[in-house]
């Protein structure tokens, strides 16, 4: 649907075969109804940003549909949850008061102006305008939509969100009726699945944080015991090198709880062993993954590359990486080849 020339133009998708038979044209009643609300709560909303944000405040775009409003309006911050919950309380509290609709038309703009009515941001308008109004004393702007009869149709209004679009524009997206009720519903359905997993607390919020405490505190304990793990797999590796000829070398397949304790291995060995060479070829949460670390001297003196060597082993994981002549790292998805990797690793001096 389009206005053009102060006509409203519908579009269809495909012309009929006979353009000189009759038609029917039916408004979808359900659909105009959401669509209602919505467009109604827009207004009541307009006024609370008014009465909670500032006379700043100011209309920058719209979108009404049978599912949600949408709201862009000059501001310079971020809504905070306080600001929000004072939104809907007001818009829901002139919603529950049931403020009869009051529709006046060809008024003349100095009239509607003398009224307090709010125009559009930009918009033109001629010299006889609509005025719509929920109450003199909260809502009164000029308009052209359709619109509920009484606010009290309108149901729970809630806010989903809340953004920014611009540099000093804001947007808040929002639902009515059905769509709130709906929310409301799904989410008191999700709170009760909460409750049934923590054996129903009577405090919910204590159940839940004591939860979180447990799990951070058995987070931490997992933390230490793997580092105590990598700490205890280090000295092992070292006790098992390979020394001579001015290198260390330390080949090894190992099984590692996460890439940051390959990479913390791999850096310790190579910091503790002078001539460090060293390659692991390890098994994370069932993936494969490798580490080269070589000493800085052995770079130049053995014109060896990390980076270069890593990709050649990684060929065995069917995976691919990367780093610098001191240091890189492979991943890949054939575990089973991790065997391989040490295998070449030998041949390689």
């Amino acid at each position: 649907t389009q206005k053009e020339n102060d006509l409203i133009v519908h579009l269809i998708d495909k012309l009929p075969e006979n353009l000189t038979a009759n038609f029917e044209a039916k408004v979808d009643a359900h659909k105009r109804l959401m669509t209602v609300n919505n467009h109604s709560a827009t207004h009541l909303m307009h006024a609370a940003l008014r009465q909670v944000l500032g006379n700043h405040v100011e209309q920058r775009g719209s979108l009404v549909n049978e599912k949600q409003l949408r709201f862009d309006f000059s501001h310079f911050a971020k809504l905070t949850g306080e600001e929000i919950k004072e939104i809907e309380r007001i818009v829901n509290e002139r919603i529950r008061a049931n403020i009869t609709l009051d529709a006046q038309t060809n008024v003349p703009i100095e009239k509607a102006k003398e009224m307090g009515a709010m125009a559009l941001f930009g918009e033109k308008y001629g010299n006889f305008v609509r005025v719509i109004t929920f109450d003199k004393n909260y809502s009164v702007e000029l308009c052209g939509g359709t619109h509920t009869r009484a606010t009290g149709q309108i149901g729970l209004f809630k806010i989903v969100s809340e953004s920014s679009v611009a540099a000093g524009i804001r947007r808040i997206e929002a639902i009515t009726a059905e769509a709130s009720e709906q929310l409301v519903l799904s989410q008191e359905a999700i709170l009760q699945e909460v409750k049934k997993v923590l054996k129903n607390p009577k405090d919910i919020v204590s159940a839940v944080q004591l939860v979180v405490e447990e799990k951070n505190k058995l987070t931490k304990q997992l933390e230490a015991f793997q580092k105590e793990q990598v700490k205890n797999l280090k000295a092992e590796l070292k006790a098992k090198a390979v020394r001579g000829d001015g290198m260390t070398k330390i080949f090894a397949k190992v099984a590692l709880p996460n890439a940051e304790a390959l990479k913390q291995l791999a850096h310790d060995i190579k910091r503790e062993e002078k001539g460090a060479f060293i390659i692991i070829a390890a098994e994370i949460a069932g993936k494969p993954q490798i580490a080269v670390a070589i000493d800085e001297d052995l770079v130049k003196s053995k014109n060896l590359n990390a980076g270069k060597i890593i990709r050649d082993l990684a060929k065995n994981i069917n995976g691919g990486g990367g780093g610098q002549p001191f240091f890189a790292t492979a991943g890949g998805s054939k575990i089973s080849g991790l065997d391989a990797v040490i295998l070449e690793a030998d041949s390689l001096i």
